[in-house]
């Protein structure tokens, strides 16, 4: 089970409100086995209908285990693209859909697959 921390949840609603109508995207960091930071990559582009995050510009970084990302729609689901986008980073990914409350998140293994969480 994915054990996340309970205010870094609510940060995350709040970057997807802010920025509305636009996706927004950034990587997630671990420690001790608790998703508790949200890193975004500079020259990242935040569009209406996808984003764009830079990994070159990050730190090599072993705390990185995954994605976080906004749909701007009332679906959760992960497009293909996403999918895609997935495969490459990490085994953690999170979609937050509008209107960006703690039941519009979703989280997905690097397959796709539904993931259970845990508030901390």
């Amino acid at each position: 089970m994915i054990k996340i921390d309970e205010e870094l949840l609510d940060f995350i609603s709040h970057a997807a409100k802010n920025t509305h109508p636009n996706e927004f995207a950034a990587f997630l960091r671990e420690e001790k086995e608790i998703i508790s930071e949200v890193i975004f990559s500079p020259f990242s582009i935040f569009g209406r209908n996808s984003s764009t995050i830079s990994h070159f510009s990050l730190p090599i970084d072993v705390s990185i285990v995954g994605t976080v990302h906004s749909h701007p729609s009332a679906n959760g689901s992960p497009s293909r693209e996403d999918l895609n986008f997935f495969l490459r980073y990490g085994k953690v990914h999170i979609i937050i859909c509008y209107p960006y409350n703690r039941n519009d998140l979703f989280f997905y293994s690097r397959e796709g697959e539904n993931l259970a969480y845990e508030l901390v």
